[in-house]
């Protein structure tokens, strides 16, 4: 497992898509009145050296001890969405619509995600002023799966995706996806 300061410093890919203004003082303020919580200091560190965007290849999946609707053994974490306001571009302050959007769980900050699947931070076991857990929430089949139990330490258990056995492209994980799915009806 990476330290933090190892993950802060090559944590980012180096491109652009995604990519918020520079973080401020009052970027955060707004942001903490508008999801209701008290951010952790290690995302707000991060947001500091780049606010959000494409994370590199080494840190982008995070492994798990049990299957999800991703992959047998991690979930991916490509990017990481930043604070702010830039037009057609999704950031933390979309929390708010994307909770009642897509049917989760509250109160969450969503991190990373593709409306079927998200990494969030959670505070219903902390409340809003405590330190978040990081679960993954799949809102197509209602499971759930804690995988850190805070930021800083799901920050240092990123890893490559490339790690992982068996997944050369989406279409398998799609295909690990419909062993989920419930059997379909006799059609009587």
């Amino acid at each position: 497992m990476a330290r933090f300061e190892e993950v802060k410093a090559a944590l980012w890919s180096g491109g652009t898509y995604g990519v918020q203004p520079s973080l401020t003082d009052e970027a955060v303020t707004e942001a903490e009145q508008v999801l209701g919580v008290r951010l952790p200091v290690s995302l707000l560190e991060l947001l500091r050296v780049q606010n959000g965007g494409e994370v590199s290849s080494g840190r982008d999946a995070f492994p798990t001890d049990q299957p999800t609707s991703w992959s047998a053994d991690h979930v991916p974490f490509g990017e990481l969405m930043g604070i702010g306001r830039r037009e057609r571009m999704v950031s933390l302050l979309d929390t708010p619509y994307l909770v009642d959007e897509w049917g989760l769980p509250s109160p969450v900050v969503l991190l990373s995600g593709d409306g079927h699947c998200w990494i969030a931070l959670d505070y219903r076991d902390c409340g809003r002023l405590g330190e978040p857990a990081v679960t993954w929430l799949d809102a197509d089949f209602d499971l759930e799966l804690r995988l850190a139990a805070d930021f800083r330490s799901f920050v240092e258990g990123l890893t490559s995706e490339g790690h992982f056995v068996g997944d050369v492209d989406r279409a398998e994980h799609r295909g690990f996806r419909g062993a989920l799915e419930p059997p379909p009806s006799p059609g009587y």
